[in-house]
């Protein structure tokens, strides 16, 4: 008989790096290179960080966390997050623990549709241009097509294409939308590619000039969404369910409340990025937009209750993720994170990053209506603040347990604590 894989496991936060690893590496299947190669935390040459940008001196390092518990359509996942702040991956962890009580995390995405844009201005006559694009629409889409025949023999490529007409402040402007189907990539490249290869036909149509033909990072068309029920007894009762919607009601009402409430969802989608290569500069605008585009500044998510007085969360936001491409095929530790999460395909990496997010959305909004959403961070900063006054090894955790207690997580009482547990004081 087969052994299922979980990625329920209990005590994993006390374990120690190299013992949480080698969980990892058994439920991955990873080699001893690959597990070495996390655990040096030297994955990246300098020889290939030379020729990934520009101007190299070196590299930085990040902490690479793992989420246990997670339960996504009925699949085990441990996710790996990259990250600098303390209390995140604890806080997911817990949020999939809690949720598996009622079945885990739900997910799907639309197509991997990106949309491409070319702008053309000067046009005498916008609206008639408008329909003269239309009316070349096979045209237009067998050119960009020929950009990338490997991705249309696949089934993607260039598939619709929409013209709108906008009124800017130095006048009309036609803009070209391409709609693309980029499979498993992220999509940039190519649909950059064949934005610029059918400029040329634009211009003819129009008799006015192209500038811009770029990929839009507000990728409408590519969205991801995941659900979950918190059964109520598990996270505390009425009481915590009903003080998660009223926290919820205060994003959804105030843009400044909202503001943080989103960025607590990309701590978590924007550390499974940072993990697997992704570009996290265009989740972070395309999740951000999203978030305004009707007009005002509204969470991803959304918090209510169910017949049975259970918390029912959900989220929705574009998500361009992809497994081919970028950094996700040249970085050694993301080719790795990959492996460990077992996604095969770009939609799938997006289901799972949507559940993180609605996963670290509850555990934020759980704690601040519950012990303050200081008391779980701050327990971990003061970690920092101790290494940051000096002290290292076991004296670490002395001196940041000892501030916990005092609820003084200060640099001056960290650096009294170290000289007083130097000096036998303690």
């Amino acid at each position: 008989m087969i052994k299922m894989k979980s990625s329920q496991i209990s005590g994993f936060y006390k374990l120690s790096p190299r013992e949480r690893l080698n969980i990892v590496k058994e439920f991955a299947g990873l080699s001893d290179e690959e597990a070495e190669l996390i655990y040096s935390m030297s994955g990246l040459k300098l020889d290939l960080a030379n020729r990934m940008i520009e101007n190299v001196i070196g590299g930085i390092t990040i902490p690479l966390g793992i989420a246990v518990n997670f339960l996504i359509n009925n699949k085990d996942y441990l996710i790996p997050m990259a990250l600098e702040e303390p209390s995140v991956v604890a806080a997911a962890s817990n949020a999939a623990r809690m949720a598996r009580v009622k079945g885990g995390f739900f997910a799907t995405t639309t197509e991997p549709l990106m949309i491409g844009q070319i702008q053309v201005v000067d046009v005498k006559d916008p609206y008639n241009a408008r329909m003269k694009i239309l009316a070349a629409k096979d045209e237009i889409l067998a050119k960009a097509n020929e950009q990338d025949k490997l991705l249309v023999s696949l089934g993607g490529g260039a598939k619709d294409l929409n013209v709108k007409v906008i009124n800017t402040f130095t006048g009309k402007m036609v803009i070209v939308e391409l709609i693309v189907d980029c499979k498993d990539a992220m999509g940039a490249n190519i649909v950059n590619t064949m934005a610029e290869a059918v400029a040329p036909i634009i211009e003819r149509l129009t008799n006015g000039k192209v500038l811009l033909r770029i990929v839009s990072n507000l990728a409408t068309l590519r969205l991801a969404r995941a659900r979950a029920i918190f059964d109520k007894d598990t996270i505390g009762g009425e009481e915590v369910v009903d003080g998660i919607i009223q926290a919820y009601s205060f994003a959804e009402s105030d843009p400044y409340r909202c503001a943080t409430h989103n960025k607590g969802i990309m701590n978590g989608i924007v550390a499974v990025g940072i993990a697997t290569g992704q570009d996290i500069r265009a989740l972070e605008a395309g999740a951000h937009s999203y978030a305004a585009l009707k007009g005002s500044y509204k969470p991803l998510t959304t918090w209510e209750k169910n017949e049975n007085g259970d918390l029912v969360g959900t989220i929705e936001l574009p998500l361009a993720v992809g497994l081919i491409g970028g950094a996700t095929a040249v970085h050694p530790i993301a080719k790795i994170c990959i492996k460990i999460l077992g996604v095969k395909t770009a939609k799938e990496l997006a289901e799972v990053m949507a559940s993180v997010g609605l996963a670290q959305n509850f555990a934020a909004l759980r704690a601040l209506v519950t012990e303050g959403i200081q008391r779980g961070h701050m327990k971990l900063h003061a970690r920092n603040i101790a290494i940051m006054a000096g002290a290292t090894g076991d004296l670490i955790d002395l001196v940041a347990q000892r501030m916990v207690e005092e609820r003084k997580i200060k640099m001056d009482r960290a650096l009294e604590l170290i000289r007083e547990f130097k000096e036998g004081k303690n």
